[in-house]
C-alpha cells in the first residue's frame, strides 16, 4: 500500500483521512497545525495524539523528510541547501537573509518546483541535466519547513517565498498552487500572499488561469529579450508562446487583478544589452503595469554567456527609465556558491 504524504494534504483532505480511520474531525485541524505550522518531521513529535492514533496514522500515511546532503554559505551570507529525495533525486533551495532590519520577516527562501527543467533556456544551468519529474506539494513545502526548522536556533523564520528555484512552476501548476495555498493558510505558515512570488518563463494559458484565480501574489515573468528572434534563440518556450501572445496574457493579468507584473531580464553581453534592445523593450512594455528587474547574467557551467560591464548596464537602465519604465538592477547574491539566478543544478558538484 502506498502511504499518503501528509505534507501534501490540505485541511479538507486531512478531515477525510480522519473519517477513514474513524477519528473525530477536530483531529484534522490539530494534525494540520502539527504538519503545516510546526513542521514536525515524524508522527512521534505530535504531542497531543495518543500512541494508538499515531500508530493508526502511520499505517496509512507518512511525513516527507528531506535529507540534507550539502549546505554552502556564500561570502554575502546566502545559504544554499542540497537536499536528497526519497527516490534518489536531488533538489536545491536558497536562503537569503536580509540583515540590518528588526523584522524577522526579511528572510526569503527560493524554492524549487521540479527536479531539473524541460524549458531549455540557454543561460540556465538547471536544464543541463534535463527534466526528471515534478515535485509534489509536500516536497515543495518541505523545503520551507526544513529550512524553518534550521532557522529556529537563530529565533528566525522565513517571511517570503519565491518560486524561482529549479524547474518551471507553471509546468507543475496544481502542486505549486496547492503549496502556495498551504503556505498562506492560517493553520500553516500563514505567510501573506503578497510575500509569495511565482515565476514563469511565459506559459500563456497558465498566466490567464492564474489571473482568473485572483490570488494577489507577485507574478514574475522571465522575458530576457525584446524581440521574438532574440528570445527564441535562448528561450525555446517563445516558439510556442511568442511575445505578442505573452503580452496579451500579461495585459489580461493586469486588468483582471490590478497587480503589477515583474519582468526579469538577464543582460547578456553582445546579445540583448544594446541601447536599441532597451528601446525595443520599452516599446514592448508600453501599456503594461510592470517593473523590470535587470539581472546581469550569472556564469553557469557552459560559460557561453557573459555579463556586460557596469557602463553598459547603466546605459541600458537609463534608456528604460527615460522610456517611463520602472526598473531596478537585482542585487547579486550567492554567485560564488552557484546559488544565484539560473545557477541551480540539483546535483552534487565538487
Amino acid at each position: 500500500m502506498t502511504k499518503i504524504e501528509l505534507r501534501s494534504l490540505d485541511l479538507e483532505e486531512m478531515e477525510a483521512l480522519m473519517r477513514e480511520i474513524n477519528e473525530p474531525p477536530f483531529r484534522a485541524k490539530q494534525l494540520a497545525q502539527w504538519i503545516h505550522q510546526k513542521g514536525v518531521e515524524s508522527l512521534g513529535q505530535i504531542g497531543n495524539f495518543s500512541q494508538n492514533l499515531k500508530n493508526k496514522l502511520g499505517e496509512y500515511s507518512k511525513i516527507t523528510v528531506l535529507k540534507l546532503v550539502k549546505k554552502q554559505v556564500s561570502r554575502d551570507g546566502t545559504e544554499k541547501f542540497l537536499f536528497g529525495l526519497e527516490d534518489g533525486n536531488f533538489l536545491e533551495c536558497v536562503l537569503m537573509r536580509y540583515r540590518g532590519t528588526k523584522s524577522k520577516q526579511r528572510n526569503t527562501l527560493c524554492v524549487s518546483s521540479q527536479v531539473g527543467c524541460a524549458m531549455g533556456c540557454g543561460f540556465c544551468a538547471t536544464g543541463l541535466s534535463g527534466f526528471q519529474r515534478n515535485l509534489t506539494a509536500g516536497e515543495i513545502l518541505s523545503q520551507v519547513y526544513t529550512v524553518n526548522n534550521y532557522l529556529k536556533d537563530d529565533n528566525e523564520i522565513i517571511g517570503n517565498v519565491v518560486y524561482m528555484g529549479m524547474g518551471e512552476p507553471m509546468a507543475n501548476f496544481a502542486n505549486v498552487l496547492k503549496s502556495i495555498r498551504l503556505l498562506n493558510a492560517p493553520y500553516g505558515q500563514n505567510i501573506g500572499i503578497r510575500r509569495i512570488t511565482l515565476s514563469t518563463c511565459g506559459i500563456v494559458p497558465k498566466i490567464i488561469e492564474l489571473a482568473d484565480m485572483d490570488l494577489d501574489l507577485v507574478l514574475a515573468v522571465s522575458l530576457h529579450a525584446p524581440t521574438d528572434n532574440l528570445r527564441s534563440q535562448i528561450m525555446p518556450i517563445n516558439n510556442k508562446y511568442p511575445l505578442k501572445e505573452l503580452k496579451k496574457a500579461c495585459l489580461y493579468y493586469n486588468q483582471k487583478t490590478g497587480r503589477r507584473i515583474t519582468f526579469e531580464y538577464a543582460l547578456i553581453e553582445g546579445f540583448n544589452d544594446a541601447k536599441q534592445h532597451a528601446k525595443e523593450l520599452a516599446h514592448y512594455l508600453r501599456r503594461l503595469f510592470c517593473h523590470v528587474n535587470l539581472i546581469p547574467v550569472n556564469p553557469v557551467v557552459t560559460e557561453k554567456y557573459q555579463r556586460p560591464d557596469q557602463k553598459k548596464i547603466k546605459e541600458f537602465l537609463a534608456v528604460l527609465t527615460d522610456g517611463g519604465i520602472e526598473v531596478s538592477i537585482r542585487e547579486e547574491r550567492g554567485t560564488d556558491i552557484l546559488a544565484a539566478c539560473g545557477q541551480l543544478r540539483g546535483k552534487v558538484v565538487e
